[in-house]
């Protein structure tokens, strides 16, 4: 037999295992169930739930399971009231950091983690993988993408909350810079990423 492509003929190339949308559904179920995570199933091959965390408190995920592909789709901010240059150069330049999903916005400019992967990935640790990357970068951006884009709107807050005399326990991560009563230092720092790149490519 000819040695096509140079390839051993002892050695048979790797294939990838082919997952039924039968199959990945009832992974993913397993998975949930196995893992305490409330569900529903809004339609064949949907499965709609929240992941808990520290900063965002609930993200909202849905996964829909195609004849083909799984895709993941999270909620995680509205669509900021200002600044919207900065938030999204923030996203873009964090998705080169990421694993399995992205940021993107819809029409409205509301800000979700997607993801697209082929049924194959649906096993046990895929679906870790996918659900610790959602969690950890819906998580660890929250505050970013509140400072970036909704710094006004705390800032009133924070006022108004003192006047009163109410507690301002959930804008604690904010309390330097409204105490000190200027911009959030992250402001500062969108774009520097770039700067950096631009200069290792030279």
């Amino acid at each position: 037999m000819p040695n096509l492509g140079g390839v051993s003929p002892e050695v048979s190339p790797e294939v990838s295992p082919v997952v039924s949308p039968g199959d990945a559904v009832s992974t993913i179920r397993a998975h949930l169930v196995e893992h305490d995570i409330a569900f529903t199933e809004p339609a064949d091959g949907v499965f709609s739930f929240s992941l808990p965390g520290e900063r965002k408190l609930q993200t909202a995920v849905r996964l829909d399971v195609g004849p083909h592909a799984l895709a993941c789709h999270a909620f995680v901010c509205r669509a900021p009231d200002e600044n919207h240059e900065a938030v999204y150069r923030w996203l873009l330049q964090r998705n080169l950091r990421m694993y399995a999903v992205s940021f993107a916005v819809d029409r409205l400019g509301d800000i979700y983690l997607d993801a697209r992967l082929p049924l194959a990935s649906v096993t046990g640790g895929g679906l870790d993988l996918l659900l610790g990357s959602v969690l950890s970068n819906a998580d660890e951006s929250f505050n970013t993408i509140l400072e970036l884009g909704f710094a006004a709107s705390i800032r009133k807050e924070w006022e108004w909350r003192q006047l009163r005399g109410e507690s301002t326990a959930n804008l604690e991560a904010f309390r330097g810079w409204l105490e000190q009563g200027t911009a959030p230092p992250v402001a500062s720092s969108v774009g520097e990423d770039d700067e950096q790149q631009g200069d290792s490519g030279r």
